[in-house]
C-alpha cells in the first residue's frame, strides 16, 4: 500500500515529456522479471512448477512487449504531423 500511493505521488509530480524516458526505463525491468521468469522455469523440477513458471513466462513476455507497444505509441504523439511535400 505504501508503494502504491509512494509511485503514485512520484509519478504525478513527473513532467508529461519525461513520461516516455519513465516508460522505457519500466520496460527495462520488465525484461529483467522476464529472464529473471526464464531461469526459474529452468530450474523448475516438478510438473506444477513448469506449469506455473511457464505462466510466468508468458505473462512477464506480455507485460514487456505490451511496454514496448505503448511507448511507440507515446513516441508516435511526439513526431511532427507535417506531410511529404
Amino acid at each position: 500500500m505504501l508503494a502504491a500511493f509512494t509511485g503514485y505521488e512520484v509519478i504525478s509530480k513527473v513532467p508529461v515529456i519525461l513520461h516516455t524516458p519513465l516508460m522505457s526505463g519500466s520496460n527495462f525491468v520488465h525484461g529483467i522479471v522476464l529472464v529473471g521468469t526464464m531461469v526459474a522455469l529452468g530450474h523448475a523440477e516438478t510438473t506444477a512448477q513448469m506449469w506455473v513458471g511457464f505462466i510466468a513466462v508468458i505473462l512477464a513476455a506480455g507485460n514487456a512487449v505490451g511496454g514496448y507497444v505503448v511507448t511507440e505509441r507515446m513516441l508516435e504523439m511526439f513526431k511532427s504531423s507535417k506531410g511529404a511535400k
